[in-house]
Order: structure tokens, then C-alpha cells, then sequence
């Protein structure tokens, strides 16, 4: 046996032993092209396409979190007034491009200035799920 049928027979009996089966007849078989360690070179077009957009001013933002009050609670606001998140304390921000949420993090503090640490990158697939 090869060693590639080896390993797919391991992730069989491991896909059978977690779904509560004995012979792995459930698990399939997927076809994946190589990967190659070959650098995709660019065409001129390509690259002309990508300097088209790299200049494009995005604004990205951080979000503690939200709340909703009424204009008479916010008129009432001034200095040492506290308003409530819908956030737990230690819970991550979230990291807004263009006001899409694109991923999540923490604060950080840089040579006496805020940052944030990313923690969680939103997929592709997840943001454009969101769009629709």
C-alpha cells in the first residue's frame, strides 16, 4: 500500500470511530490538485489591476461595542457619564473596514499608543455571506 492510501485509511477509521461507525463506509475521498512551491509571476495587467486599487483610501475602525439610548438619556450625557455596551469587559473588538466587520482583536498599548491585536481574521467566505 502507498503511502498516501495509508494515511487516507488512518483519516477513514478516524472519521468512522467519530461518527460512531465501525467501517469508515460513510468517509470519501477527495480529489486535491498539488500544490506547487513555484511563485505565481504576475503579468504586466495583472499588476497594473492591483496599483489600480492599492491607493484607495479605506477607513478601518474599532468597535467596543454598541448600545441604544433615547435622545433624552443622551442629552443627559456629560463628562464621567458612563454608558453601557452590549459587551462583556475582556471580550474582543471588533475591527470594521468601511463599516464591514472583517476581524477581531485585542488592545494592545505600542510605545504609550493604542493598537489593536488581531485575534481572529474573518474568512472570505464569511464576509461575503454577510454582503448577501
Amino acid at each position: 500500500m502507498s503511502d498516501d492510501q495509508d494515511t487516507m485509511d488512518e483519516w477513514a477509521a478516524a472519521l468512522a470511530e467519530a461518527e460512531g461507525t465501525d467501517d469508515g463506509a460513510n468517509a470519501q475521498v477527495a480529489e486535491l490538485d498539488e500544490l506547487s512551491d513555484a511563485k505565481h509571476e504576475m503579468s504586466n495587467e495583472e499588476k497594473r489591476k492591483l496599483d489600480t486599487i492599492l491607493d484607495i483610501p479605506v477607513t478601518i475602525s474599532m468597535e467596543v461595542g454598541r448600545s441604544k439610548i433615547n435622545i433624552r438619556n443622551l442629552l443627559q450625557l456629560n463628562q464621567g457619564s458612563v454608558v453601557e455596551l452590549d459587551r462583556v469587559a475582556g471580550e474582543p473588538l471588533d475591527v470594521l473596514v468601511n463599516g464591514t466587520l472583517i476581524a477581531h482583536g485585542e488592545v494592545v498599548v505600542v510605545n504609550d499608543k493604542f493598537g489593536i491585536r488581531l485575534t481572529d481574521v474573518i474568512s472570505q467566505v464569511e464576509r461575503i455571506k454577510k454582503l448577501r
